[in-house]
């Protein structure tokens, strides 16, 4: 485990940045459950987390609309949803070792925090902020081209379908009814909230995703469900 003087550094080092703001750095690191317990600390990623997002999907859906010059906007919708989906940006924060360098309260971390999908995508999404607010929007273009819109070639190799589509036939051809979908929490403000949306196959619970709305919490539980099935087929 690091110390926590090293988080920081071991993050630049690994992004190639050198902060000028190292706060920045520092809050995109901070989960909140964090703050819970270190009331020295004032503010959580969790805003970072938000601007993140907005410049994200802007630098994925300009290379796209650049890049596809004749695809209609049902096409370029489901390539950016394969590109920034939750299972996505895990895995740029696991290809970084976020989740090592992020403050976790002492039960987050028992719990698995360092693993959780949807908490590292929120960082890789609070990192994003944070090289926009310290760096710009260049540098910020270039972080989402090495670690996300590289991958697009491998992308539209794949079907386009989106999760939840894909999975109603995996599961309908394997004799099970279509998948349900139940909204188990909501957190946070109402400004931002997070949904965590569990689906059930034949009776059982089955996978969870989160998101900021129901639809895209959905669309995440139907893709981990997607890799759980192939894994373990019924």
């Amino acid at each position: 485990m690091l110390k926590q003087k090293d988080k920081e550094k071991s993050v630049e080092n690994k992004l190639n940045v050198v902060f000028k703001d190292k706060g920045v750095l520092h809050r995109a690191l901070l989960h909140r459950s964090f703050l819970n317990e270190n009331p020295e600390e004032l503010e959580s990623n969790e805003r970072l987390e938000f601007l993140g997002d907005a410049i994200l999907e802007f630098i994925v859906s300009e290379h796209l609309y650049e890049r596809f010059p004749s695809e209609d906007e049902g096409h370029l919708t489901a390539l950016r949803s394969k590109l920034v989906n939750t299972t996505s940006l895990a895995t740029v924060a696991t290809e970084l070792g976020l989740g090592e360098s992020l403050y976790l309260s002492r039960g987050e971390e028992k719990s698995g925090g360092r693993q959780n999908t949807g908490l590292l995508a929120n960082t890789t999404e609070a990192i994003i902020g944070a090289i926009y607010l310290d760096q710009g929007l260049e540098s910020t273009k270039k972080f989402v081209f090495d670690y996300i819109t590289r991958k697009v070639p491998q992308v539209v190799q794949k079907s386009l379908k989106d999760a939840k589509s894909l999975l109603q036939e995996y599961v309908q051809a394997s004799g099970f009814a279509a998948p349900v979908y139940r909204t188990v929490s909501e957190t946070g403000p109402d400004h931002a909230k997070n949904f965590l949306v569990e689906v059930i196959v034949g009776k059982n619970p089955f996978a969870q995703g989160s998101g900021l709305s129901k639809q895209v919490a959905a669309q995440n539980a139907a893709e981990e469900a997607l890799a759980k099935w192939k894994k373990e087929p019924h």
